[in-house]
Formats: C-alpha cells, sequence, structure tokens
C-alpha cells in the first residue's frame, strides 16, 4: 500500500510572492491613473483654449452676409442700375414629407416646367437637407398670392425676399453700363487668384461688362458676418452677433439718360454706333451701340433660348461698337490729313490742284476716281475739305508717304486705346508697311497709300477713336481720355473721377489749325458744303465733316449701285462734328452701318441729336428735310 505524498506549504513564500504581485498591481494602477491625470492636465490645462476654440466651432456657425450693391446715377441723378425686391419661392426638403409631391402639386398651382423641378433638384443634391433651396427665383404677384392663399397646405415652402440687379432704361444702355451676373467658376478662380474670394462668399453675382465690370470693387463693397448657435445637426438655434457689411458706393456718371435713349431711338432699325463727348475733359454724355440686348436678362438670370438668340444673330448685338467696332473712317479725317500736309510742308494754305473726277499714279494704268464724276475743278486745301474732294486726298497722301501718315495719325490716337474706363476697347488698325508685313507678309504698295488718303484701305478706326481725334482739332491740340465715371460717392461727399489727357498734338505752325477749322466750318454754312442742307437753320454753329466708307471695293469700270448689291456690302455713312464752332462743348460722332451717304444719313442724325443737347427749338424736319441736292449726291463724302 502506497502512502500520499505531503507537500509542506511555506506560508513566508508565499505570502512574500502575494506582497510583490500587489506591489506591481499597484504600481501598474499608479502609472496608469498618473498617466490619464497627465493626460488630462495636458487637456484640460494645457490646450484647453485650442480645444475650446473647437468646441465654440462645432456650437457657434459664422454666417456671411452679403453687402448691398452700389447703385448708378447719370449726371442729373437718374437711376441707371438698382437693386430692386423679389419674391423666391423656396423649400426646406426636411421639413417636407412627400417632396415630389408636394413639387407636383406647386406645379400644378404655378404652372411652370418641368425644367424647373429638374434645376432645383440638382441644387438640392448640394444642400443639406435643413437648408432653404430656390425652386422660383422670381415670383410673379400672381403666383406669390397663390401661394400666399395655400401656405397651410404646403409645410416647408415659403416665400422669400431678395434684391437683384436692375436697369431701368434697359437695352438702351448696355454697352456703357455692362451688366451683373453670376459668378462662375473662371470668376471665382480669378477672384481667388487675387485674394478677393473671401468677400464674395454670400455674394451671388458679379460684374461683367462695362461700368459694372470696371468698377467692381467700388460697386460690391464688404462681406459682413453674423454668428449664429447651431444644434448637433446644424440648425440655426439662435444669432449670437451680427457684424454688418457694408454696402458699395454710389457711382454717378457722366451719362445722360435722356440723350442717351434720344441717341438709341435715332438709330432706329439702323445697326451703328453715336457718341456724344464733351472734348474739354473727355465726359461722355451719350454712347449708344446698335443692337443691343436687354441686360436684365443677365442679371436676372438669362435661359438659354435667349443666350442663344445673342449669339447666333448675325447682326452681333453683344459687339460694343463704340469701342470695338472697327470702321474705315473715310473722309471724317480729312482734316487731319491736311494738317499733316500742311506741318510737312506738302502744301500750303493757297496749294491748288486741278481734280478732273480721277487720279493717277506715274506709270500705273488705274484710276482712282472721285466721289463726283466730272470733278471738282480747282481746289485749295479748303474747297478739299468743304467739298470733300478725293482727288486732292489722293494727291497729298502719295507725296506724304505712308509712314509719315501713319506716324502723325497715332498722335490723334488712331490705332490706339483710348483708355475709356471699360475694358471690352479695342484699338484698331493705323496700317504700317511693317504691320502690313508682319500681318500679311506682304510689302506695301503705294495705291494703298492712296486709298489711306481718303480714310480707306486697311485703315480702320472706333468711334470712340474718331471722338478723340475730333476733340484734338476742337481743342487745338489738347487730347482728353474719354471717361464715363463723373465721381463716386463717399457717405454724403462724392469724390470726382480723375480727368487725364494725353499727351497734346503740337504742330510747328499753330495757324494749321485754323486752316482745318474754317474749313469744317464751312462744310456746314459753304453754299458746297457737304452738311449744308443737315444743318440749316440752326440756332447754334458747329463744324463737321461727313464720310462714306466704302465696305467693299468697286471694279475700274464698275458703277456703286446700292439698290444691286446686298445690304452688308452698301457703304457706312459716318460724320464728325463739334459745336460750337468757336467754343465747342460737345463733340458727335455717328457711324451708321450700310446706311448709304454721310451727308444724307449721318449729318441729319447729327443736327437732330445736337437740336437735342442745346434744346433747339428749330425744326430739323426728320431726314426728308434735309435729302441733298445736285452737288451733295447720296454717295457725297
Amino acid at each position: 500500500m502506497k502512502h500520499k505524498r505531503i507537500t509542506i506549504r511555506d506560508n513566508y513564500a508565499e505570502a512574500a510572492l502575494f506582497a510583490r504581485r500587489v506591489f506591481v498591481s499597484l504600481l501598474v494602477v499608479v502609472v496608469t491613473f498618473g498617466v490619464l491625470l497627465l493626460n488630462m492636465y495636458h487637456l484640460q490645462v494645457v490646450e484647453h483654449q485650442q480645444f475650446q476654440t473647437r468646441s465654440n466651432d462645432n456650437r457657434i456657425k459664422v454666417v456671411p452676409l452679403a453687402p448691398n450693391r452700389g447703385i448708378i446715377y447719370d449726371r442729373d441723378g437718374r437711376i441707371l442700375a438698382e437693386n430692386r425686391p423679389v419674391l423666391s419661392l423656396e423649400i426646406t426638403p426636411e421639413q417636407v414629407e412627400d417632396l415630389d409631391a408636394t413639387l407636383a402639386r406647386l406645379q400644378q398651382l404655378l404652372e411652370f416646367d418641368a425644367s424647373v423641378i429638374e434645376d432645383f433638384h440638382e441644387t438640392r443634391r448640394r444642400e443639406r437637407r435643413f437648408n432653404q433651396v430656390i425652386l422660383l427665383d422670381r415670383l410673379t404677384e400672381q403666383q406669390a398670392a397663390r401661394v400666399a392663399v395655400r401656405q397651410h397646405d404646403f409645410p416647408g415652402v415659403s416665400i422669400e425676399a431678395r434684391l437683384v440687379r436692375h436697369y431701368p432704361y434697359g437695352e438702351a444702355i448696355t454697352h456703357a453700363l455692362g451688366y451683373v451676373a453670376k459668378i462662375n467658376r473662371t470668376d471665382l478662380n480669378k477672384l481667388t487668384e487675387q485674394g478677393l474670394a473671401a468677400n464674395y462668399a454670400a455674394t451671388r453675382v458679379i460684374g461683367k461688362l462695362g461700368v459694372e465690370r470696371f468698377y467692381e470693387e467700388q460697386l460690391h463693397g464688404s462681406i459682413g458676418y453674423q454668428q449664429v448657435e447651431v444644434d448637433i445637426r446644424g440648425r440655426n438655434i439662435r444669432t449670437l452677433s451680427v457684424q454688418p457689411p457694408v454696402p458699395g458706393q454710389d457711382l454717378h456718371l457722366e451719362l445722360d439718360a435722356e440723350l442717351q435713349q434720344f441717341a438709341y431711338d435715332l438709330l432706329g432699325q439702323d445697326r451703328g454706333s453715336i457718341i456724344l463727348m464733351d472734348p474739354r475733359d473727355g465726359a461722355i454724355l451719350a454712347m449708344v451701340s446698335k443692337p443691343s440686348y436687354d441686360p436684365n436678362w443677365f442679371a436676372q438670370g438669362i435661359s438659354y433660348a435667349q443666350y442663344q438668340s445673342l449669339l447666333n444673330s448675325t447682326h452681333s448685338p453683344l459687339l460694343n461698337r463704340s469701342t470695338q467696332g472697327g470702321y474705315p473712317p473715310a473722309s471724317t479725317i480729312k482734316a487731319h490729313l491736311a494738317i499733316t500736309a500742311l506741318e510737312q510742308d506738302i502744301i500750303t494754305p493757297n496749294s491748288r490742284i486741278w481734280d478732273p473726277g480721277w487720279f493717277m499714279i506715274e506709270g500705273v494704268d488705274h484710276r482712282y476716281r472721285d466721289w463726283l464724276a466730272w470733278g471738282h475743278g480747282w481746289v485749295n486745301v479748303t474747297d478739299a475739305i468743304v467739298e470733300s474732294c478725293d482727288t486732292f486726298y489722293y494727291d497729298i497722301a502719295l507725296k506724304m508717304g505712308i509712314n509719315v501718315i501713319h506716324d502723325d495719325m497715332v498722335r490723334y490716337g488712331f490705332g490706339e486705346r483710348t483708355g475709356i474706363d471699360i475694358a471690352e476697347e479695342s484699338a484698331a488698325v493705323m496700317p504700317s508697311p511693317g504691320w502690313k508685313r508682319a500681318r500679311f507678309n506682304q510689302p506695301w504698295y503705294a495705291g494703298e497709300t492712296v486709298s489711306i488718303g481718303i480714310g480707306q484701305s486697311f485703315w480702320t478706326t472706333t468711334p470712340m477713336q474718331l471722338a478723340v481725334a475730333t476733340s484734338v482739332l476742337a481743342n487745338r491740340g489738347e487730347r482728353p481720355v474719354p471717361r464715363l465715371l463723373e465721381s463716386i460717392a463717399e457717405g454724403s461727399v462724392r469724390i470726382p473721377a480723375v480727368v487725364e489727357q494725353r499727351e497734346p498734338v503740337v504742330l510747328k505752325n499753330a495757324n494749321n489749325w485754323e486752316v482745318a477749322h474754317q474749313a469744317l466750318t464751312k462744310v456746314i454754312t459753304s453754299p458746297k458744303g457737304t452738311a449744308r442742307r443737315a444743318f440749316q437753320g440752326a440756332s447754334y454753329t458747329s463744324a463737321g465733316k461727313t464720310g462714306t466708307a466704302q465696305v467693299r471695293s468697286i471694279g475700274q469700270d464698275e458703277e456703286y449701285n446700292a439698290e444691286e448689291i446686298a445690304e452688308k456690302y452698301r457703304d457706312n455713312a459716318m460724320y464728325v462734328g463739334y459745336a460750337p464752332a468757336e467754343n465747342p462743348e460737345v463733340v458727335v460722332v455717328i457711324a451708321v452701318e450700310n446706311a448709304g451717304g454721310g451727308s444724307s444719313i449721318a449729318a441729319p442724325m447729327a443736327r437732330q441729336l445736337l437740336d437735342a443737347y442745346f434744346a433747339d427749338p428749330a425744326p430739323t424736319g426728320g431726314l426728308e428735310s434735309v435729302l441733298p441736292i445736285l452737288e451733295e449726291p447720296a454717295d457725297a463724302n
């Protein structure tokens, strides 16, 4: 029989082992609590400010507030651009039980297209459910009334008011004012590059063209903010503080709204441009480009069909003809060329040539025809301007040469941007041999210089350039920079715009200004003056020059007949002038596309516009009363 083995317990050793285990465990607990306490100290004390800020950010939301855009006025305080309240229909999806059913009932009630619902869903996908989403952004009074009466049937649907840009004069003033439209990705990228994106956080629109674009910084204003307390889902609970936005500055322009509208109506159905400018300081009183379009289309949300109608129009309504249209100046620049010839000693005030009705370059079998087939006979420089003798200018242009003509015409502003305070401007073309070589890789020919002598060939100018060049004549050399801005409002104070002048045209013989001035005055007063009939009986004095610009060349043996050619190939009617003749305070430029002769079409328009400016009661009798006599045929320059 086996005996069990008896183990003798060592109580002392076991107690020591237990004590060690308890000590280690206690040490681990102490170290763990120490780490926790140390971490708590770090969180609660060391990083207290940081986590408090983060906590507030989760509880407090900063909402940007858009500033009201500045108002634009004309020189007499008439509103040209304003902010009008409109009503929009907005839906909070979270508060609507059956969104599709609600949209269907609203469509039946308000009678809008299905595309509106598609746009709504597209916008809703980018928003949180508790945010309001616009369904209709311009409710009519009838639509607003229908919703208001049945408001209780549409929980989560509300009518909200906001401001949109409005242009009371519509298309009559578009190309001067421009317009605002929704901020797109390109605009946003540009604002980000300029460091201005934060200032547009709550803004929906931005200036796209004209004054609205050029003075965007002044018109926009500065953004405001409000701090609101939100719940865990981001819903607003209460407003904590508000920093109101700073409204944009109001602009006062030099434009006269009544003259602008008159000039716009004066063009009727014709295409072209009219400019009325003060030559003394460059103030633009009227600047019309036609055809035009309604800027409210863009400001209030242009439809696809409307935009396509503008893009696809053969008459280019989006083009600002006043500053971007390139027209051959035709005979409107003959006074400028006469001054150059006098300064170069090519002619004297008494030099005469015989005009048989044509001009030929020696050794070239081609006749450059005068507009008067049987010629003007003996003419000097004054006669050549008054009667618009082409042969005289063929001769002096060839003698001067293209380089002399180019260099001198640049001094009047041709071939350069005028510096007007809108971004949409072209330099047009003041040609030279170097320009032609670079453009066509061809040499310059003498026949092209001959055509330059009557403002044709490659020479193109904008109506605004003509206004500046005519102002140089009226000012006897001073060259103003045209401007639309009269002043900017700073509270109750109006800060006037800076009046700029470019380098003046200085003549070796200042009397040459008077030669040109007297000739331009006789265009109006002389029995053979091409604008005599148009200005007959006016109570004010004026000086001017008509022009008839060929759109396409006419063959050697071909006769011009407007009835037999397409309208787009018919002559442009031109006129430039200033009044009063002795102390000019206004310059007028008329360019009418494919309308005919300057003396029969453009000059009568200039007369009516100057009558309106001077409030002349003498009747002009309309276009019928100023039809040209034998000495002034419809194709007279």
